[in-house]
């Protein structure tokens, strides 16, 4: 089964819009993780939440990992680090 990770960014919408901003590299750090299968960045009234979904736990792994370096490099002033949930799907389905 996939693996999944939400980031949850509490009172961060300025980093919400910055991370939308630099879609291109958001794209680019999360699709080149191995077993990548899909991302959404959601905002909300608060801040916002991000899913990640890969192929298996290594992956998932990764993803939090490289997400969090990239947010120590390059947006640190913008936002506090996000609550990280991770775990496998036990049920997937998609269109």
């Amino acid at each position: 089964m996939p693996y999944a990770v939400i980031r949850h960014y509490k009172d961060s919408s300025k980093l919400i819009d910055e991370l939308e901003r630099r879609s291109d590299d958001v794209e680019s750090l999360i699709r080149g993780i191995a077993g990548f299968i899909a991302y959404d960045l959601v905002r909300t009234d608060s801040g916002g939440f991000s899913v990640s979904v890969y192929e298996d736990r290594a992956g998932a792994e990764e993803s939090v990992r490289s997400a969090r370096e990239y947010l120590q490099k390059n947006l640190s002033e913008v936002g506090s680090s996000p609550e990280v949930l991770q775990g496998e799907s036990v049920i997937h389905f998609t269109a």
